[in-house]
């Protein structure tokens, strides 16, 4: 027996036909619409089972149910949005690290090069021990950010 039951309102069933005839939505957005749309057991239709539905959208039956949770539990807008992300990313750069970077960046290019290249930067960087790794292209975001231009 299923735990969560979709019974969509009219109004909702019209959203989401809307969304799916109109086909500009994100491709998550569409398969989620198609699945709520099957899943309805409203009076006018029966529902499908999560296999079938799977099947019929070539996703797995432990997607359909969780999309059928997220309706149930959240709202119909929470079902067809991805979940935002709580990841946090930890600065490579501080300021002193920054500070370090363009006056690196702004010194003579080393021997045997006409400028500083990205890699060369991150390199040096951490040959200094200002940072124990960051890439090229922290070093790109961080100059771009400082409106430096190399030339």
């Amino acid at each position: 027996m299923k735990k969560y039951i979709v019974r969509l309102t009219a109004d909702e069933r019209d959203h989401l036909l809307q969304i799916i005839r109109g086909g500009k939505a994100a491709a998550r957005a569409l398969l989620h619409a198609h699945i709520l749309l099957k899943a309805d057991q409203g009076s006018e239709t029966t529902a499908w089972s999560d296999e079938a539905i799977g099947t019929a959208l070539e996703v797995h039956a432990t997607t359909v149910a969780r999309v059928r949770q997220h309706f149930v539990e959240q709202g119909l807008q929470a079902a067809l949005r991805p979940k935002p992300t709580t990841r946090q990313y930890e600065r490579k750069l501080d300021g002193v690290a920054e500070a370090h970077l363009i006056a690196l960046a702004c010194s003579p290019a080393p021997a045997g090069r006409a400028h500083w290249t990205l890699r060369l930067l991150a390199d040096k960087l951490v040959e200094l021990q200002h940072v124990s790794t960051v890439s090229y292209e922290t070093i790109r975001r961080t100059l771009k950010k400082t409106n430096y231009s190399r030339i």
